[in-house]
């Protein structure tokens, strides 16, 4: 083990052996290397002369570009555009970022969590958590609704055992009976358990209430106090897309912080869908652990192991990117322009609501309860979802998602206000096509 990675272990598991433990092979040994990198920052703050260190031109004391490259970057220039970023991500950005987070987050008030560090958005960020805490044969905990590429991520990459908990009961409410015999029963057969939150979930759009999500942070509590170390992974791409007054607000990693040294939460979120900016591909991965001594030291730690793994893959993530997140981040107009679009979403998921509690559809589906992000679902009643979808495409241009026998995903983020109506009609005449 190269000895920067085990100064790392050092430090983590002198503060919170039990983090040091959920950590994958992979995990304890990561490092972030002190080669180039380090000895380029060092003649970036001491070479006065010549510094000949890192793979980029420069001209005429600036970062060499292409004039028909920065004609397009107006306002910006090529140091904040063209050169690499830290591993890290920009110092700026992460602090930034964090600062949203309080403020996204009362619940979270004094709570120390690390600095984040910036993933290629939240599927990379995901990559990186996989590789840094799930081994081959480690169970991870999901609902029976998920994001399909979970599977691909956690699974097929670093063979992780899922098994699935029901999101949805009976009575249209979180199924908390479900979540707590399936995390209860995994935790008695294996020393560690990840569970993966999703919220607004994916595909159904439903997030859960409070007290709810308070439920679900006893149980994972109760079962830290019971000697099961508990990876609690928060994924929270569609942020702030609440469209129901009694619904949670807050992300889930805030009701997981400080409550038992056993229980570790990795919040990972993005510009992507929360502002908007779905191919400029920047996301966080922020920690939070139950630390009584030095919270600062093992944050740096991870946050060095984290960067070690961006290094190890990507590099780092679009400095482009990164300097356009942040510009809008501190924007005088930025709140305003959240609350616009927010507006426009929520209009939209109120007028699927509207439509589908016509009673014409109930022989056809009933809808999945959803009060969030941008997803719906139908569950069909009569037909299969695979040669619906096909049809529709074929016969009415319509594109939606066909997710098992029984369930269709509507996105109505790409679907203006005046068009749901049309939009699921179609729908009920593709059904009956196929012999309601």
């Amino acid at each position: 083990m190269n000895p920067l990675a085990v100064e790392l272990n050092e430090v983590i598991q002198k503060a919170n052996i039990h983090v040091y433990e959920m950590l994958s092979e992979v995990g304890r040994n990561l490092f972030f290397p002190k080669g180039i990198l380090s000895q380029s920052a060092e003649a970036k703050e001491k070479a006065h002369k010549f510094n000949a260190t890192i793979g980029m031109a420069t001209e005429k004391g600036r970062t060499m570009h292409l004039p028909s490259v920065m004609t397009m970057l107006s306002g910006l220039e090529p140091e904040e555009t063209l050169t690499y970023a830290p591993s890290f991500g920009i110092p700026t950005l992460r602090k930034a970022w964090k600062e949203a987070l309080y403020e996204k987050n009362p619940s979270l008030a004094s709570a120390k969590i690390s600095l984040p560090v910036v993933s290629h958005a939240i599927t990379h960020g995901l990559s990186v958590v996989g590789d840094m805490w799930v081994d081959p044969g480690d169970v991870l905990i999901l609902p029976d609704k998920m994001w399909g590429n979970y599977n691909l991520i956690f699974s097929v990459r670093r063979g992780a055992r899922i098994v699935h908990h029901s999101l949805i009961n009976d009575r249209g409410r979180f199924n908390l009976k479900s979540f707590e015999e399936c995390a209860r029963g995994e935790a008695k057969k294996n020393k560690k358990i990840v569970v993966l939150f999703n919220f607004p979930n994916n595909p159904t759009g439903y997030t859960p209430r409070p007290d709810e999500a308070k439920s679900m942070a006893e149980i994972l509590m109760d079962l830290a106090h019971q000697g099961t170390n508990v990876l609690a992974l928060t994924d929270d791409a569609y942020f702030g897309l609440f469209f129901e007054d009694d619904v949670l607000k807050e992300s889930i990693f805030a009701s997981l912080l400080n409550k038992h040294p056993r229980l570790m939460a990795i919040k990972l979120d993005a510009a992507t869908k929360e502002n908007y900016v779905w191919g400029l591909r920047v996301g966080f991965i922020t920690y939070g652990a139950c630390l009584p001594g030095d919270h600062e030291g093992v944050y740096s730690a991870l946050e060095r192991k984290t960067a070690g793994a961006v290094r190890g893959s990507i590099s780092s993530a679009s400095h482009l990117s990164q300097t356009i997140t942040l510009r809008s981040l501190k924007s005088t107009s930025y709140k305003a322009e959240k609350e616009d679009k927010f507006r426009i979403m929520k209009e939209r998921a109120m007028e699927v609501k509207r439509v589908l509690a016509n009673p014409k559809y109930r022989e056809a589906w009933d809808p999945y309860p959803f009060n969030s992000g941008y997803f719906m679902c139908l569950k069909l009643k009569t037909v299969e979802a695979e040669p619906l979808r096909v049809h529709l495409l074929n016969q009415y241009g319509v594109g939606l998602i066909s997710l098992g026998k029984e369930d269709l995903r509507v996105a109505f983020s790409c679907v203006e206000k005046k068009d749901v109506q049309e939009l699921f009609d179609i729908v009920l005449q593709g059904v009956k096509d196929l012999g309601l």
